[in-house]
């Protein structure tokens, strides 16, 4: 085998493994996006069933459906980023499948040279002639060692040949499962595809409906504008409250008070990004302004995040703190907030609330259970402040 063909041999299978190796991690990672989706999916499709059941064409159903269209949508993108690098790995497998086989016939060529060459001197009497045909010993022992290496030649050859023959085996079989593999992919596409169109049209329809009841939105939109106001008052008495009871505690010169509120404080800020969600579900109303998903022209604020969840589905704590507050609120239904320091997260829109002001509460601790409104839905409303400062629940939970 000539070094060529050893460079050629060498530098193919590296680049099958490395290549291959890094087409897989992509995969992989698209295969674990999958899968989540189809776990959302299934999550987010319970809440659907469940909120359409109670009653049909309302905001709930709608937030769901589109929570559902979302994931249904993520879905068919990371099935199609699959198939695309599936497309990728095949072009790349043919082209190494043709060098392959052009280095081959190449090979199998040299080799029919070497083989007609060596029938030629086949015979003892040809052999020895050019043997003693030789002027001198040093040219005796020259052609007797290269007799001997073009018999080595001619065997690394064939060598050389079954291994880039078991290699091109190797290949057209990795061709033949990557084809089946991308054409069960193209099947799924399909049907998710359907599914995606079948979504969108069922949102059409919920909203068609929705806007017929503008005049109901409006005063709904209204109750629970004045809702939120009354647990955005209740927040800020309480940080009031808080702010005044360490100012108390300071001048008292309490800096056994004054750096446990600090400790806590910073414990709670150190845990950004990784604390657990309150509740399953999805976000069906993100923070800050936001438009409203039928009222044209209409915006909404949150100082928080709303979870639509399902029915009786348990809410915990996200961190340890004392509960600063149990109270209803007309229109959202029991809420709870707890202190962390300079920090409070809020739980609205419960039911059977299983602790009380005063008690202290561990992380992920349950709290109590959400409650369905009229509509069939059910939701928390959850926020997150550093004193009267309203932050963005989603960037402090984990994702």
């Amino acid at each position: 085998m000539n070094a060529v063909n050893r460079f050629v041999i060498l530098f193919l299978s590296l680049f099958l493994s490395l290549g291959y190796g890094q087409a897989q991690k992509s995969k992989t990672q698209l295969q674990k996006d999958r899968q989540k989706s189809l776990t959302r999916i299934k999550e987010t499709e319970k809440i659907l069933n469940e909120t359409s059941k109670k009653k049909k064409n309302t905001l709930g159903e709608l937030s769901a459906l589109n929570a559902r269209i979302k994931e249904q949508e993520n879905l068919v993108g990371s099935i199609k980023s699959e198939v695309e690098i599936m497309d990728q790995d095949l072009q790349e497998n043919y082209g190494i499948l043709n060098v392959l086989s052009e280095d081959l016939e190449k090979m199998r060529a040299e080799y029919a040279s070497m083989m007609f060459a060596t029938q030629r001197a086949s015979s003892g009497v040809n052999k020895l002639t050019f043997l003693f045909s030789s002027k001198s010993f040093d040219q005796f022992m020259s052609r007797m060692k290269y007799m001997e290496q073009y018999g080595q030649a001619r065997q690394e050859q064939a060598k050389a040949i079954r291994l880039v023959q078991e290699q091109l085996t190797t290949q057209v079989r990795h061709i033949d499962s990557l084809r089946a593999e991308k054409s069960v992919l193209l099947k799924e596409e399909l049907k998710e595809n359907d599914q995606l169109k079948n979504l969108k049209e069922k949102q059409k329809t919920v909203v068609r409906s929705l806007e017929k009841e503008e005049k109901k939105l409006r005063k709904d939109l209204e109750d629970t504008k004045k809702a939120v106001a009354k647990l955005d008052k209740l927040i800020s008495e309480i940080v009031k409250e808080e702010l005044a009871r360490a100012a108390r505690e300071s001048k008292a010169k309490n800096a056994v008070s004054s750096a446990a509120v600090a400790l806590t404080s910073a414990s709670f800020e150190g845990n950004k990004k990784k604390f657990a969600w309150p509740v399953s579900g999805f976000v069906s109303q993100r923070f800050g302004r936001q438009k409203h998903p039928v009222l044209p022209r209409v915006e909404t604020w949150n100082d928080g995040i709303n979870i639509q969840t399902r029915e009786g589905e348990k809410v915990k704590s996200i961190f340890k703190g004392e509960v600063r507050r149990v109270a209803f609120i007309p229109g959202i239904g029991p809420s709870v907030i707890i202190n962390h320091g300079e920090y409070f997260s809020v739980y609205a829109g419960l039911k059977d609330v299983s602790i009380k002001m005063g008690d202290k509460v561990e992380t992920n601790q349950v709290i109590g259970s959400v409650i369905m409104n009229a509509e069939g839905k059910s939701e928390l409303r959850f926020q997150i402040r550093k004193n009267v400062v309203a932050l963005d629940p989603e960037e402090w939970l984990i994702n």
